[in-house]
Formats: structure tokens, sequence, C-alpha cells
């Protein structure tokens, strides 16, 4: 399964020129969902690779610029005759704001649209993953998201199984698919399970224990980094994280690459960065269209690709 994240909003709390309010994208095989939805994020995507066909819209918590755009987007999916259900979901409270503020202005959608309020750690299933959500701490109500891919079927010994007896043809996929042959088992000529993929999308939130146990061992870190360290009082009391605070959680939870967004217009990128890699070197800082490829891991660690090079449509 490909599996990648594209970046449609990178800024935090008011757009600029060059980045837009948080929106991330996950593809995953066939699979579109989207994380937060700010003010102008049909616009971003429509503007890089296309406005996809979402399965699901995740909203971390119910500050304006991490929900805003979802009115615009709802209709122009009503707009282009979609009739696939959409599912929105979001911490307590979400459903409440969205039926009093949202829905006198969307009014009724053509499509099935379910909007529904996540228990902490809940689980919503899909094909060959799941998202968790998860509470962190901010000043109100919030969740971060966790990917969680289905493991896989350890390697299978192909030489193995002909030294037992098994002839190279259907009878090898028997054995992968669990089946006995000939008196050979699965566990004969199958390796352990591998771990599947796992991506965390942290949202808007001071550092966070709950953060660093979903991240454990994860291919991919998705953290704000509101803040230097010289407004570290300010980032606690405003409830977010500094670079170099994202950047111990990073390292302390033994991920392979960290993405630091929700960008403040007080900070240079690279100022986030130089902090932020003094603590975790595998540190990037993702512009608005850029994306981060999370391959399979045999062939490859977790890599940024820049927006000059994004060409695949969605």
């Amino acid at each position: 399964m490909d599996l990648s994240v594209f970046f449609a909003g990178t800024a935090g709390s008011v757009p600029t020129p060059k980045r837009g309010l948080p929106a991330i994208l996950l593809r995953a095989g066939g699979e579109r969902i989207l994380f937060d939805c700010g003010e102008g994020t049909q616009h971003q995507l429509l503007r890089s690779v296309g406005l996809p066909d979402l399965d699901a819209i995740f909203i971390t918590h119910l500050h304006l610029d991490h929900w805003l755009g979802l009115p615009g987007m709802i209709k122009t999916f009503d707009m282009r005759d979609r009739d696939t259900r959409l599912e929105l979901f979001g911490p307590p409270g979400f459903v409440a704001t969205f039926e009093k503020v949202v829905r006198p202005v969307i009014g009724r959608t053509k499509y099935p649209l379910d909007v529904i309020d996540l228990e902490p750690h809940e689980e919503i299933g899909f094909d060959d993953f799941v998202i968790t959500g998860f509470p962190v701490k901010h000043r109100v109500e919030a969740f971060g998201y966790a990917f969680i891919e289905d493991d896989r079927p350890g390697k299978f010994d192909a030489a193995e199984a002909e030294r037992l007896g098994v002839q190279a043809g259907p009878d090898f996929g028997r054995l992968q698919r669990g089946e006995i042959v000939n008196g050979v088992t699965p566990e004969q000529v199958m390796g352990e399970d591998r771990r599947g993929r796992r991506i965390v999308y942290s949202g808007d939130t001071m550092p966070s224990q709950t953060t660093e146990v979903y991240a454990a061992d994860a291919d991919l870190l998705i953290h704000e980094a509101t803040f230097c360290e010289d407004e570290r009082a300010r980032a606690r009391e405003t409830g977010h994280s500094t670079a170099a605070q994202a950047a111990a959680l990073a390292r302390d939870a033994n991920v392979k690459l960290l993405a630091l967004t929700h960008l403040s217009t007080r900070y240079f990128p690279r100022e986030i960065r130089e902090e932020a890699r003094g603590v975790f070197e595998n540190t990037v800082i993702p512009r608005d269209f850029d994306a981060i490829e999370v391959p399979f891991p045999e062939r490859g660690d977790p890599h940024l690709v820049r927006a000059e090079d994004v060409v695949t449509p969605c």
C-alpha cells in the first residue's frame, strides 16, 4: 500500500502568503483522509494536487483555524454531485458545534454526511488500518490522531518450503494464507509478522505523554512547534509546544522522522529547524504542498518530497 502525507496548510493560527491554515492529507492506498480543515483548505488542495473525494475528515479541536474550511468544502462536494458518504470526526463537543454553527450555513446535502464525536482512544477502522483519536493537552479539549497500519505477514522462505517438499506455485500461496500444505505449517516457512507503519499527528498541544506513547517507534511524527525556547513560558500558557520540546518527544519515542508544523510568523523556519535538530537530528520543516513518503521499512526510510517534485494527483 502506497502511503504518504501531503501538507496542504502548515501555518499556526493565521495564514501567511506562503502558508495556509492547518490541513494534512493522508493518502493510504485508495483512501484519502484529511486531518484538520483550516480556512481555505479546499483552495490549497485545488491549486496543488486537486480536491479528492475524501473518505473522512478528522478535526483535532474546535479552534476556528482548524475547522473553518469545512462549510465550503462540504458544499463543493454537493455541487460536484457527490453521492458517497462522508464522515466527519472530532473530539467531544464537535457534533454540537457543527449542528449549531455549520449546519445552518450549509443546509442539507444530497450525499450522506455523518458527524461523530469520538471517545478518547476510539478506533475507526478502514480496510488495512485504523485511525485512533487520543487526548492531548491544549486550552480546549483536543485530540491527536494515530494512523496504525495492520501488521503484515512475515517474509516467506521459498527455499525452506521447497526443502520441506512443497512445490512452487499455488501451494506457496496456500502456505502464505495460513493453510497447512503436505504437513508443512505456515510457521515453518513464514517469518514473524512485520509491524505495520505508524503516523502520528499531534494537533495543537503541549508536550503530552499520551502522544509519546502513541508515537513509540512511529515512522513519522507530525508535531506542532508554535514557539521556540525563548517563548517557553508563553507556549505553556497557551497550550502549545516549543520546537525543542517536540524534538525531545520524538527522540524519546524513537520515531524515524519528525515533521514540525503550526509555525508562527514570529520565527523563520530555519530557527525552528535548528532548535529542533539540536535535540533530534532527523527533523524536517515541511512547506505547504510538500509531502512525506512513508515506504515499507524494507524499501527505505520516510523522506520529505518538496513541492516541485510532488506530481502524484489525488
